[in-house]
């Protein structure tokens, strides 16, 4: 039959080894999940006609059995009742079933056998569904912990870029701060010419004296 064809590549399939190959294991799983189950379901029904028939095969070849037997009774009694002519009509009977007796013992193992590989075909296929379902819930959590990490990894970089931001900031700030110290020395540097000390001392000496003396008479009438 058309799914017995597929038997031994059910059976040597390897899930895992398959999983591990894929690109996309989320993706693969789905669709072995797809592909098993609708196996799945046609291995069932093949199932239940191959079990069918071994039932059917087997209840011909019972019945085959207990004919002949039934035969070689019956032989007896007519024996026992004094008539060769029927014990032989029983016996030609007998070995005409019994003739047909190895095809359908034949028959019965065949079906017997093609039983028990579909038993074995189901068996593994809900075997495989279970743990691509298992594997399938694995692989989710594992693409939400990277997926996770990789907003993490994103803006621990944002971070770095902030820090560097920060560390430009205080470089131009530290120029900044020698740009105005400069300044300020070559003010004080300015103030401090020879200029600039020529006019103190003429402006010293350049004050009213008429204040000096008034002051001074000041002083002397107090001490009256």
């Amino acid at each position: 039959m058309g799914i017995l064809t597929r038997f031994k590549d059910i059976m040597s399939s390897n899930i895992n080894a398959l999983l591990d190959k894929a690109e996309d294991p989320e993706k693969m799983i789905d669709q072995c999940l797809r592909n098993l189950t609708s196996d799945l379901g046609k291995v069932k029904a093949e199932t239940a006609a191959i079990m069918a028939e071994e039932q059917r095969a087997k209840r011909v070849l019972d019945d085959c059995k207990e004919e002949i037997a039934k035969m070689q009774a019956y032989a007896v009694k007519a024996l026992e009742a004094g008539s060769e002519d029927d014990a032989r009509k029983f016996l030609e009977q007998k070995a005409s079933l019994t003739s047909k007796l190895n095809g359908l013992q034949e028959a019965y193992d065949l079906s017997h056998t093609n039983a028990v590989h579909m038993r074995e075909m189901h068996d593994k296929l809900v075997s495989d569904i279970n743990e691509l379902e298992s594997r399938k819930d694995m692989i989710k959590g594992k693409l939400a912990v990277a997926k996770t990490q990789e907003r993490m990894n994103k803006m621990t970089s944002s971070f770095a870029s902030a820090n560097d931001s920060i560390a430009s900031f205080a470089k131009y700030e530290e120029m900044a701060d020698k740009a105005l110290d400069k300044a300020n020395a070559m003010a004080e540097l300015n103030s401090s010419g020879p200029d600039r000390t020529i006019k103190d001392l003429t402006q010293k000496y350049s004050q009213d004296a008429g204040v000096e003396d008034e002051l001074a008479a000041l002083k002397a009438s107090l001490n009256k």
